[in-house]
C-alpha cells in the first residue's frame, strides 16, 4: 500500500453524499458509515472535541485507521443502502452488527411450467414463477407445502415434464393417492393446472371450500363404511387447521406493526421483534448483536433497524421500539418509499402497546439468559480460536485464514484447492477449485508455486487473508514465502503439521514449530480446517477423474451409441473381451448389426 497521508487525504474530500471505510494497516475494514457530507463527517473523527469521539470505542478505532477510503452517491438515501450491504459483507470490527442475520423463506409456484412444482424459496427471482411470503417460521412453510401437495395431489419431483414425452412409469407418491402422475401421461397440463388454480386459492387464504370438501368426502367415506379413507380426510382438516391456527393479540387496530424490544448485559445483546399483522400475532424472532458497553440502548435499536428493514420484503406500517431511537430522517423516507406510505417508529407510553413492549422485552431476557452460555462456547471455538492463533504465531488479528491443498494421483490431474475461513467458521462461497495448467506429473512444489501465483494476483477471489496456511511443513510453506516475495506481499504463512498419526500437532511459522496447547480451542480449528481443505481437493480430484472414465474407447468407434456400447459391455463384461471377439461374436449381441459389428472389430484390429 503506498502511504497514505490523511490529512492530506481529508482535504480533497468531497461535500457529497456517500459511504466511507476506515481501514487498518493489514487493510481490514474497520468501520462503514453513511454521510451525507463526506467532507464534514469523515473530518470529525480526527478533529478532538467532537462528541462522538468520546467514545472509548471510537477512540480506539481511530487509532488503529491507517487510512480510509469513500463512495460517492447520488443520495443520502443511497448511502444508506449501500452502508448496509458493506456492513452485511464486510462485517467491521468496530459496527454494531446482527450476529444471527436471517433470510426469510418463501412458498414457489413454477407456474411458468407445464406441469409445475411447490417448493420453498430463500429468495424471490426473476423467473416468471409464483411467490407467497414471506413467512417467519421455516417449518411452518415446510408443513404448508406438504399439506397442499397432498390436498391437491401437486408432483413431489423435480423431473422436466413436458406435454409431448410423458411415458415414464409413476412413483410411489401415485401408487399412495398423493401425485396425479404427470409424468406417465395420467392427467393433462389442463387439469393437473387446475389442482394449481385449487392450490394458490388454498395459499391466499380461501381454505373454506376445501374444508367444506373434506367435510363431505370424510361424511360419505364414513358411511360407506371405508374408515381409512375417512380418516385421511379428517387428519386433512386437522392439518388445515392446525395450520390455520393464530394467536390473535385483543384490543390492537388492523395495522401492520412490529414490535421491537432489548435486553442487554455488560457484553452482549438480544433483540426480539413480534410480527403483527391485521390484529393478529402471526410470529416472533430474537437477534443477537455484538455491542460495545459503551452502545447506549438507542444506538443497538437504530443500527438493528437500519440492518434488518435493509434486507427484508416486508416493511410494516408501525414500528414500536422500547426506546426512542437516534434515527435519521433518511432511514424514516426510505422504509416509507419502499412500503408505498409513511412508516412511522414509536415508542409506546401506555396501553395495550405498552404491553406488547413488556411482553416481547420479557421474551428478549428470557432469550438472553438461556443462550448466552451457548452464545459463548460458540464465539470460544470460532472468534476466540482465531484469537488463540493469533496470540500463538504473534500477530493482531486472524480472521481471515485461507488454507490450500494439492492432489493428485500418480500425477493424474494436478488439482489444488483453496479453503477460506473467515471468524472462525467456513466461507464456503469463498472456497476455489484449481487445475493445474504449467505442471505436469506430481510436483506438489511447482503446483503450489502455480496456485499461490494464480490466487494472488487475482482480485476477483477476495480480499487477501490475514495469514496463509498451507497444508504441509517447512517444503510448502517457503514456496508459498517465496511467492509472496514475488509478489510484494507481507502476508504471514504458516504449515499446519501432523504427527506420525496424521493428527494436527503445530504450526510451522518463521522457520520453528509452535505447538498448540493440549485441548485449545486453536487445534480443533486448525484441525477442521486442515480437513476441510483436503476433502474439498480431493472431492475436486474425484470430480474431474469420474467425469472423465464416463468416456469408453468404444465412444471412439463410428456407429457405436450409447446402446450399443451398454449392451457390449452387458454381453463381453470388458473392453479386452470385445477387443478378442470375432465379428460373428459380435453379431451375437443384442442391437448390433453386421455393419456395426465389422466396425467394431476394424478397429480392435
Amino acid at each position: 500500500m503506498e502511504i497514505f497521508d490523511i490529512e492530506e487525504e481529508l482535504n480533497k474530500l468531497p461535500k457529497k453524499p456517500g459511504v466511507y471505510i476506515m481501514h487498518d494497516k493489514n487493510e481490514a475494514i474497520l468501520y462503514v458509515g453513511k454521510a451525507l457530507n463526506l467532507h464534514s463527517r469523515v473530518r470529525q473523527y480526527f478533529r478532538a472535541g467532537h462528541g462522538h469521539n468520546n467514545s472509548p470505542k471510537i477512540l480506539k478505532m481511530v487509532s488503529q485507521i491507517a487510512y480510509f477510503e469513500y463512495i460517492v452517491t447520488k443520495s443520502e438515501m443511497e448511502a444508506l443502502v449501500l452502508e448496509c450491504n458493506l456492513i452485511k459483507e464486510h462485517r467491521p470490527k468496530y459496527n454494531t452488527l446482527m450476529t444471527d442475520d436471517k433470510g426469510y423463506p418463501y412458498i414457489k409456484i413454477t407456474v411458468n411450467e407445464p406441469f409445475p412444482r411447490i417448493m420453498m424459496s430463500h429468495r424471490m427471482n426473476r423467473d416468471k414463477a409464483l411467490y407467497f411470503g414471506p413467512y417467519t417460521d421455516r417449518k411452518a412453510v415446510h408443513d404448508i407445502i406438504m399439506l397442499v401437495k397432498k390436498l391437491f395431489k401437486i408432483r413431489n419431483c423435480n423431473k422436466e415434464l413436458d406435454t409431448e414425452k410423458t411415458d415414464q412409469r409413476p412413483c410411489l407418491y401415485y401408487q399412495i393417492n398423493q401425485c396425479t402422475a404427470p409424468c406417465a401421461g395420467l392427467i393433462t397440463s389442463e387439469e393437473y393446472k387446475k389442482n394449481i388454480e385449487s392450490a394458490i386459492s388454498f395459499l391466499n387464504g380461501n381454505t373454506k371450500d376445501i374444508k367444506n370438501s373434506l367435510k363431505e368426502s370424510m361424511t360419505r367415506y364414513a358411511s360407506e363404511m371405508n374408515f381409512e379413507k375417512a380418516a385421511e380426510m379428517r387428519d386433512l382438516l386437522s392439518s388445515i387447521d392446525s395450520i390455520s391456527q393464530k394467536q390473535r393479540v385483543e384490543n390492537t387496530n388492523s395495522d401492520d406493526m412490529d414490535i421491537i424490544a432489548l435486553a442487554r448485559n455488560e457484553s452482549d445483546a438480544v433483540i426480539a421483534i413480534f410480527f403483527i399483522r391485521d390484529g393478529i400475532l402471526i410470529g416472533r424472532e430474537n437477534h443477537h448483536m455484538a455491542s460495545d458497553p459503551s452502545d447506549t440502548d438507542s444506538d443497538i435499536v437504530s443500527e438493528f433497524i437500519k440492518q434488518y428493514y435493509i434486507g427484508i420484503p416486508f416493511i410494516p406500517k408501525k414500528i414500536l421500539t422500547v426506546t426512542p431511537v437516534d434515527l435519521d430522517q433518511v432511514i424514516t423516507d426510505y422504509l416509507s418509499e419502499r412500503k408505498g406510505h409513511k412508516v412511522q417508529i414509536l415508542v409506546p407510553q401506555k396501553g395495550e402497546k405498552k404491553d406488547l413492549i413488556k411482553l416481547a422485552t420479557d421474551n428478549a431476557r428470557l432469550v438472553l439468559e438461556q443462550d448466552i452460555e451457548r452464545i459463548k462456547r460458540l464465539e470460544k471455538r470460532t472468534t476466540g480460536a482465531c484469537q488463540e492463533i493469533a496470540d500463538l504465531i504473534g500477530l493482531e488479528n486472524v480472521s481471515r485464514m485461507e488454507a490450500f491443498d494439492i492432489s493428485n494421483i500418480s500425477g493424474y490431474h494436478s488439482v489444488a484447492s483453496m479453503v477460506v475461513f473467515e471468524n472462525g467458521k467456513p466461507k464456503r462461497n469463498a472456497y476455489r477449485k484449481f487445475r493445474l495448467k504449467t505442471v505436469e506429473g506430481p510436483d506438489d512444489y511447482a503446483s503450489m508455486k502455480e496456485v499461490l501465483s494464480r490466487r494472488y494476483t487475482n482480485e476477483q477471489l477476495g480480499t487477501f487473508p490475514d495469514v496463509i496456511m498451507m497444508d504441509g511443513g517447512k517444503g510448502q510453506v517457503h514456496i508459498a514465502e517465496m511467492v509472496m516475495d514475488s509478489l510484494g506481499l507481507d502476508i504471514p504463512v504458516c504449515g499446519m503439521v501432523k504427527d506420525d498419526n496424521h493428527r494436527t500437532r503445530g504450526l510451522y511459522y518463521q522457520d520453528k514449530e509452535v505447538e498448540f496447547q493440549k485441548g485449545s480451542e486453536a487445534i480443533n480449528m486448525i484441525t477442521a480446517l486442515q480437513d476441510e481443505t483436503h476433502r474439498f481437493a480431493i472431492t475436486y480430484h474425484k470430480q474431474l477423474r469420474s467425469t472423465e472414465q464416463t468416456h469408453s474407447i468404444l465412444d471412439d468407434i463410428e456407429g457405436i451409441g450409447p446402446s450399443r456400447r451398454k449392451a457390449l459391455l452387458l454381453h463381453f463384461k470388458d473392453v479386452e473381451a470385445i477387443r478378442k471377439a470375432t465379428i460373428d461374436e459380435l453379431c451375437d449381441v443384442q442391437g448390433m448389426t453386421r455393419k456395426a459389428a465389422e466396425a467394431v472389430y476394424s478397429f480392435f484390429n
